[in-house]
């Protein structure tokens, strides 16, 4: 299986999100749109900070943060 690197520049990321009805709150969490009180939350249950976010797993709303371990964990599910 191939995996693809795609890097966004902050706007960008801005509009991706903005495709999943998701947004930012004062604090920098990625949450809903519709209800800024509901953060979303990575496969393992953590709040995401924009500034971690990673990406969305293709085929689902998973959100993964962009640290080394995060990244070899989405690596391995994908193999």
């Amino acid at each position: 299986m191939e995996i693809s690197n795609l890097t966004f520049d902050d706007e960008s990321k801005k509009e991706v999100l903005d495709l999943f009805e998701k947004t930012i709150d004062q604090e920098g969490f990625i949450v809903e749109k519709e209800d800024m009180t509901q953060r979303v939350l990575t496969t393992k249950g953590e709040e995401i900070l924009f500034e971690e976010w990673g990406g969305v797993v293709k085929g689902s709303e998973s959100f993964i943060k962009s640290d080394t371990f995060s990244l070899i964990e989405l690596a391995k599910k994908l193999n």
